[in-house]
């Protein structure tokens, strides 16, 4: 296959065992969110909130991330990022009180965001012709991690102690942060950056790109739906054991279940975004969204979750549609500083979802709040039809 040829392949394998464990260990949270609030006594509300400290962290280090990578180059944030990552895992593990979690959870969030950006560079660097199909797969990656590293860190809390489960990620993160520094290129991008210099020229170079209409319509649309992501993988295990009657063991089966059905849908919406733009392919998975989150709630028993819970996996085939179109709308001096922002902002309004649906779970409606979300992508599909024509790659 020629698009693996010149040692591209050795880059995705690496960009994507890394992307593996970075989004993994995130998705690891909600799992351990019950064992977290039994030992410190948490609320859903404050369990929610821990869920935005993490999220909220990762999306402010978006913008960083971005700026870092275009003026230092990509594989060496990559690195940076992966061993940040190692070390704030060791504090969470380590922590005695639930102030130092939400500390090191931060800091782990933080971390964990500058690898966000450098990833969807990189492979729009090299493979400018197959973007969409090797952001997929590189997402697709994510969700082995999504659906392995929850199982593994739920059993885990529940042979030993949650703290396990994050401990034993430390040297994982060390020897992928030497995979990376061995494969990947310190710099894939041209030798020059619109951020070499800090002044108010770069930053009106910067938003003349990102007040284009591409950008905003986009931007619009992955706000709604990164609410939609926030919101489900953050309460699902926890919803299924309070509302549906689930034991712990059986709802992490069903979340890991979930983000397994990703490794097949993110490289198929990736693939259907490089042959048909985002025009004529988000609309089509957004609809399943619509589908699956209203019929939840009147789901009941094993199988028809089941069959729900694969259904709801479509929520993980937005993003290899709406980020391969956004990334590929900034020039080559800016795509990371221009992504970075664009991440930052919408990834902060996102991460206040979880605290806000965990607030509706309190109140005692939890089924109310997938209406919410359907909601939410109902008005992204209406979106879709502002989205420019002639932008897509």
């Amino acid at each position: 296959m020629t698009a693996l040829a010149d040692g591209r392949g050795k880059i995705l394998f690496a960009v994507a065992t890394g992307w593996c464990f970075s989004i993994g260990v995130r998705l690891a949270y909600p799992v351990l969110l019950p064992f977290v609030q039994n030992a410190y006594g948490l609320d859903l509300t404050t369990a929610g909130f821990l869920l935005t400290v993490l999220w909220f962290a990762y999306a402010l280090g978006q913008l960083p991330g971005g700026v870092l990578a275009d003026r230092f180059g990509e594989g060496n944030i990559l690195v940076v990022s992966t061993l940040i990552s190692a070390v704030a895992l060791g504090l969470v593990a380590a922590a005695g009180t639930v102030s130092v979690v939400f500390l090191a959870t931060a800091c782990f969030g933080f971390g964990t965001a500058l690898y966000g950006v450098a990833r969807f560079t990189i492979l729009s660097d090299v493979f400018p012709d197959n973007d969409g199909t090797a952001i997929g797969i590189t997402m697709a990656a994510g969700e082995v991690g999504n659906a392995v590293i929850p199982l593994v860190a739920g059993g885990i809390a529940a042979a030993l102690a949650w703290q396990y489960g994050f401990g034993l990620a430390v040297p994982i993160f060390v020897l992928v942060a030497l995979l990376l520094r061995l494969v990947v290129p310190a710099r894939t991008s041209g030798s020059t950056s619109a951020v070499d210099s800090l002044s108010l020229e770069t930053v009106r170079y910067v938003a003349s790109h990102v007040r284009q209409p591409s950008i905003v319509v986009v931007t619009a649309i992955q706000i709604l739906t990164y609410c939609i992501w926030q919101a489900f993988t953050g309460f699902y295990p926890t919803y299924l054991i309070e509302t549906k009657g689930f034991s712990e063991a059986l709802a992490t089966a069903l979340f890991s279940a979930f983000f397994a059905m990703g490794i097949v849908v993110q490289p198929l919406t990736g693939r259907l975004y490089d042959q048909f733009g985002i025009k004529r392919s988000l609309p089509a998975v957004l609809g399943v969204v619509v589908v699956g989150l209203v019929a939840l709630p009147f789901l009941e028993g094993f199988w028809p979750i089941v069959a729900g819970t694969v259904v709801l996996s479509s929520i993980l085939g937005y993003g290899t549609i709406t980020l391969p179109y956004m990334t590929a709308a900034f020039p080559a001096d800016m795509k990371g500083t221009g992504l970075g922002f664009l991440r930052t902002f919408y990834m902060t309004i996102g991460a206040a979802s979880p605290v806000l649906f965990g607030a509706l779970a309190d109140r005692g409606f939890f089924d109310e709040g997938y209406f919410v979300l359907a909601g939410f992508a109902v008005v992204a599909m209406a979106l879709i039809r502002w989205l420019p024509e002639g932008t897509e790659t």
